[in-house]
Order: C-alpha cells, then structure tokens, then sequence
C-alpha cells in the first residue's frame, strides 16, 4: 500500500490480492522487506525510517504479519511454517525476481532466516534485530532489569496498557512510554488473539533455516540488547558461523525492543549495513 493512500500496489488477481499481506510502502529503489514480531504490527519497525531517508535507494515494505495489523488471517493452520509461506507469497508478489534486502526484528528475525533458506542467492543481506533463535526453555536469558522506573507515570496509566508495558520495557519512564505508546502498543492492540495463541504452540520451524542452507555469505547484521529478558542475546552468536560477513553487537541499555532503547547506536550500524549493501550492488 502507498503511504499516501494505504492502496496495494500489485498486479495480483483478486484472489491473490485477498491474501496479500497488508505493507506500508516508502520511497523507490532495491527492496527490503521489514518483518515485525509476534502479536505487535509494521508501527515498530517504523522508527528506522530516518536511516533509510537519509540515504535514498531503497524501496521499503513494511508488512503486516497475518493475523497483525490490518493483514489477514491465516486460512489453515497457524504455524511457523505457515506464517513463512505468507511471507514467501509476499516476496513474489511484491518483490518479484528482484535482489532484495530483509530486516527482521524479534519472530521476524526468524522469517528473515527463512527467506534465506527459500530465497537464498535473491537475497542481498538481512539485519535481525534482538532476533529469535531458540524456543522457550532453551533460550540463555539475562536478568530482568528495569532501569528507569515513574511510578507516577505507571499509576496514571489503563490498567492493561500498564502490564505489557511493565513486562515489556527497559525504561518505565515518559520516554520509553512515548516510544511503546506510539510503536508498540497499537499492534499489540490490532493482533488476533485466538491466532497468536495458536502459533505459540508452532513458533519455532520444524528445521531451523540455516540447517537448510549452512553458509550465506553476504552482508548480515545481527544487532541485541544487553538486558533483553525475551530472547536474549547469547544464543544469537551461534548464528555466526552461517554468516561469515555477519556483524554482531550487543548494545548496553536495551531491552527487547534494542531500537527504541537505543536508536543513535542501532541506526549507526544499520546505516553501515546499507552502506555495505550498497556498495556490493556498485
């Protein structure tokens, strides 16, 4: 959909249109698909426009997740490697036969690893933010910290508003509110219940993707947060021997949503990771 007026661009068939996931659309240039999370929507990864803006060049698609934001639900089952396929029908329809570069935040780090896996040689490089890598139980997780906290600003808040923020946030102050008010909070709002319930059930791929593609030698950035109590950020190094021109950081003061917590950091190297990109393509 054009930022302008939220309509598909696509040649798709009626049928295929139907099941299109819903994208917000910037500017014009080599493609990167933007994945968000579970159960929040487009809106988070939304911040990272000024490091696109700033550069020119690149054709943005951030997509609604079925079930999330203003995107369908699945018709069949609601499994990881459902939500993979909705992905992969949205490249070909949106994308095409074009090179394209991925960013994935959170689960959606794990459907950039997938479009790796199934669209491997199209695909110029991903940058996966606090991205999952294993499933509940597995994971190596920090503490749970909260470094700032109003307890003012907490009572003044709607009750339910209030506890995924509190489960969520590094910084319980006006700043990290205003950044999860804006970004955060209304996919958590818009996404199916029932469908989010039932993929916590199959979240994780029956394979992992890098066991089915071993080596992608491109440009990748993996970038987590230093107190991210959701996914961590030690089981992400294992993710570095399937990607020699991998950059890993962990970035001190950020939580789960390491963007939000720490945007001048996470837009400096994903500024350089589209630098890098950019100049492959020369």
């Amino acid at each position: 959909m054009t930022e302008e007026t939220g309509s598909i661009q696509t040649t798709a068939t009626p049928e295929q249109a139907q099941q299109l996931l819903r994208h917000v659309e910037f500017g014009s240039g080599t493609p990167v698909v933007l994945l968000h999370g579970h159960t929040i929507d487009h809106r988070l990864l939304l911040p990272l426009e000024p490091v696109f803006a700033a550069r020119g060049g690149w054709r943005r698609l951030y997509a609604d997740l079925p079930g999330s934001g203003r995107s369908p639900r699945l018709t069949g089952a609601v499994t990881a490697e459902a939500m993979g396929e909705a992905v992969l029908r949205f490249v070909d329809q949106v994308v095409g036969d074009e090179p394209f570069a991925v960013v994935g935040i959170s689960y959606g780090g794990q459907l950039a690893r997938h479009l790796i896996a199934e669209r491997g040689p199209q695909v110029l490089g991903t940058a996966l933010i606090a991205p999952l890598v294993k499933p509940v139980g597995e994971r190596v997780l920090p503490e749970r910290q909260v470094l700032t906290r109003d307890e003012a600003l907490l009572a003044s808040l709607d009750p339910g508003d209030r506890e995924v923020f509190e489960g969520i946030a590094l910084y319980q102050d006006d700043a990290g509110w205003s950044a999860f008010r804006d970004h955060v909070l209304p996919g958590i709002r818009a996404h199916h219940r029932e469908d989010a319930a039932a993929l916590r059930k199959a979240y994780v791929f029956t394979r992992t993707p890098e066991s089915r593609f071993g080596i992608h030698d491109a440009p990748h950035l993996v970038v987590t947060g230093r107190q991210d109590h959701m996914v961590g950020w030690q089981d992400q190094w294992e993710l570095m021997k399937h990607y020699p021109r991998a950059t890993y950081a962990v970035v001190d003061g950020a939580g789960h949503n390491v963007h939000l917590d720490q945007p001048d950091t996470v837009h400096g190297l994903l500024g350089n990771w589209l630098d890098t990109l950019a100049a492959r393509r020369r």
